[in-house]
């Protein structure tokens, strides 16, 4: 089968198409035939896709079951159309075939295509995670979502303001705004504005920025409320590291950094608010396979109008 992978080491990497054994699904595993794979540029930092033996990268699929392990014995049935967030050990997503398991996969949404249910299930989760396990919101919460038009930043607009009717502040550039009304937001800033920070008050931060971004957020937050970061790299504290600095000033706050788990029901629920037309789906921008090194480089790019997806059956 045809596959991407990363050669090198973190400091000299580079990506390479290769033609690589087809897996085989083990215990209770599944085998997907994968249609497309969304792109994740941080990932060629991450170690664990250097201790795999393929040195595939990948962990969001859309594809075709294609066949069953031997001790499967879940819902899912050959010929499903699924798609799929592998856990960051396992990987190995993008190539023709991936195995998968249960709790990582889910029915794929029936309005859209492989190419846009690729893009979503990092995104999807993460948000779905931050919401609904580490904030403290209430109906109606208002919440600052920062770097809001990016992947994770238009789930995290949407979903809060499906699953909570929160009051959704965007932090995002100006030309980015109108989409984020369209999307729920009910105030968007320009990331631009001198102390914009000095101008909010909200129940919760939802940061996907980091740094001096996530730092300046923390003055936003009014009482006992919530920060809840996914920003790669991870702020110091975020592996034990102490507590936030922030935190003298704001004693009342909780604060998490979390990298998210697989969880084949929140992407069900996703995919049915998709299909029923609440939640918008991201914006795919698709690369052949034959072009994936373009389409990682791609991916580095700030400023791009969609998630970077690798299409390996068109």
């Amino acid at each position: 089968m045809k596959a991407v992978q990363i050669l090198g080491d973190k400091g000299n990497a580079h990506i390479a198409l290769s033609d690589l054994p087809r897996p085989v699904p083990q215990g209770q595993e599944v085998l997907i035939r994968v249609h497309a794979a969304g792109v994740t540029a941080d990932e060629i930092t991450w170690p664990e896709v250097y201790k795999t033996p393929s040195r595939i990268p990948g962990h969001d699929i859309s594809g075709v079951i294609a066949e069953l392990g031997p001790d499967y014995h879940g819902p899912l049935a050959i010929g499903d159309e699924v798609f799929a967030m592998l856990h960051a050990d396992r990987g190995q997503g993008q190539a023709e075939y991936a195995t998968a398991l249960d709790e990582e996969v889910a029915l794929k949404p029936k309005t859209i295509s492989h190419r846009e249910a690729a893009a979503l299930p990092i995104p999807i989760l993460t948000a779905f995670e931050a919401l609904s396990r580490y904030a403290k919101l209430e109906p109606g919460s208002r919440i600052l979502v920062t770097g809001a038009s990016g992947a994770v930043g238009t789930m995290l607009v949407q979903l809060a303001k499906r699953m909570f009717n929160a009051e959704v502040v965007a932090l995002a550039s100006p030309e980015r705004h109108e989409y984020l009304r369209q999307l729920g937001a009910a105030e968007v800033v320009d990331y631009n504005t001198p102390d914009w920070e000095s101008r909010l008050t909200v129940d919760a931060v939802f940061d996907t920025v980091g740094g001096l971004t996530l730092s300046r957020s923390w003055k936003t937050i009014k009482g006992k409320g919530s920060l809840v970061t996914v920003a790669d790299p991870p702020p110091a504290w975020a592996f034990g590291g102490g507590e936030p600095k922030e935190l003298e000033a704001n004693s009342g706050v909780s604060y998490k950094y979390f990298v998210l788990s697989p969880d084949s029901g929140a992407m069900a629920k996703v995919a049915g608010m998709i299909d029923n037309g609440e939640v918008v789906c991201l914006s795919a921008v698709v690369f052949p396979v034959t072009e994936a090194a373009a389409a990682w480089s791609a991916a580095t790019q700030r400023g791009r109008k969609g998630k970077i997806v690798i299409e390996f059956v068109s």
